[in-house]
């Protein structure tokens, strides 16, 4: 099933819009459309919380990384500062989603 995306009012896709589709284009309800977005995410989070990575076949992988303890520095005035071990979230597109981005742009605009 596709999904059709005319014209949205921010240049974010929201979690808002993306109920407003759902409730659009397959029928919910707005209140079931805003529970099934609620929970997807809740879901993703939750799930990179625990430390599970996360693959959406056809979309991409977000995975956790654990940055080591690094030396920093603070821009204004120069004094050198410590940056603890932190865990980030890293996205990496699926080559099928890389090729529909890459295919928007046509034969005609490469350069």
């Amino acid at each position: 099933m596709e999904f059709v995306v005319e014209s949205l009012e921010t240049p974010a896709l929201t979690k808002a819009r993306l109920a407003e589709l759902l409730f659009e284009q397959i029928g919910l309800n707005k209140r079931e459309s805003k529970d099934m977005v609620d929970a997807f995410f809740e879901l993703v989070a939750s799930s990179l919380i625990d430390g599970q990575d996360v693959k959406i076949s056809g979309f991409g992988n977000f995975q956790i990384r654990t940055k080591a303890p690094r030396p920093g520095r603070n821009p204004r005035t120069g004094e050198s500062i410590p940056i603890g071990e932190r865990r980030v979230v890293t996205f990496h597109a699926s080559h099928k989603l890389k090729e529909q981005i890459q295919g928007d742009l046509g034969p005609d605009s490469a350069g």
